[in-house]
C-alpha cells in the first residue's frame, strides 16, 4: 500500500484562517513537504504540530520529487504545503502532484485560503469569469507581450507581482491598457491589509512617495 499525498491549504497571513481538517491532517501524516520549513514552522508551532518537515521549493524540486515519491511508495503519507495559500498555485507543487497521478498514488486536497480568490472577492470586479495569470515574466519585452495578449481579454484579469517589480508592471499596464481602473491588494488578512481601487496613474503617483511593501495581487 502506498501513502497518500495531501494538498493542504494554509493561511495567507492570519494564522486563524486554517481549517480543523488541515490541522488534523498536518498532525497525522508522516511528513510535511514545505516551500520554506522555517516559515511553515511558525504555523506548526502555533497548533502544536510535531510532524517532521522537509523542504520542497523551486530549486530542489527535481531531486525532492524523487525523494517524496519514494516516501509515498513506502507507505508514508505526505502533506504538501506552500508558504501561504493553496499549493500548486504559482509554486512548484504541480510537479509532485503530476508525478503522483502518473504513479497511481492517491491525492486528497484539503481546501482552504487562496490569495488571489480572497482579493478577487473584495475587488468589486466581475468574478463570474476571470483569467488568473500569476506572475508575469521579469523580462520587460516578454512581460510587454504577455500584457498585450491580455489586453484582448474580456474577463477580469488577476496577476501576482513582487514589491520590487510592481511599478514596472503598472507602467507596462498604463502603456498597453491606458489609464484603466485597477485593484491592488496586499497583506491580505494581516495587520496592514490594504485593497486600493484606483486608476493606474493614481497607483503610480502613490508609489512615488510610498515604497511598495509585500506581495501584490493586481486585478484589471
Amino acid at each position: 500500500m502506498t501513502g497518500t499525498l495531501y494538498i493542504v491549504s494554509t493561511p495567507i497571513g492570519n494564522l486563524k484562517d486554517i481549517t480543523l481538517r488541515a490541522i488534523e491532517t498536518l498532525k497525522t501524516v508522516g511528513l510535511i513537504a514545505a516551500e520554506d520549513t522555517r516559515h511553515t514552522r511558525i504555523l506548526l508551532d502555533r497548533y502544536d504540530i510535531k510532524t517532521p518537515t522537509t523542504s520542497y521549493f523551486e530549486h530542489n524540486k527535481v531531486q525532492k520529487t524523487d525523494y517524496l515519491l519514494k516516501v509515498l511508495k513506502e507507505g508514508k503519507s505526505v502533506a504538501l504545503v506552500s508558504d501561504a495559500g493553496t499549493p500548486g498555485i504559482s509554486d512548484p507543487g504541480y510537479r509532485i502532484i503530476r508525478m503522483c497521478i502518473d504513479s497511481g498514488i492517491l491525492i486528497i486536497p484539503i481546501p482552504g485560503p487562496s490569495g488571489f480568490l480572497t482579493a478577487l472577492t473584495a475587488s468589486g470586479k466581475p468574478a463570474d469569469s476571470f483569467c488568473f495569470e500569476g506572475f508575469l515574466s521579469n523580462k520587460s519585452l516578454k512581460r510587454k507581450n504577455q500584457i498585450e495578449k491580455l489586453r484582448s481579454e474580456k474577463r477580469t484579469v488577476v496577476l501576482y507581482e513582487s514589491p520590487h517589480r510592481i511599478v514596472k508592471l503598472l507602467v507596462a499596464i498604463m502603456e498597453i491598457y491606458g489609464d484603466v481602473d485597477i485593484v491592488l491588494a496586499r497583506e491580505l488578512t494581516k495587520k496592514f491589509e490594504e485593497v486600493r481601487r484606483e486608476k493606474v496613474s493614481s497607483a503610480l503617483e502613490h508609489f512615488k512617495s510610498h515604497k511598495p511593501k509585500g506581495e501584490f495581487i493586481v486585478i484589471i
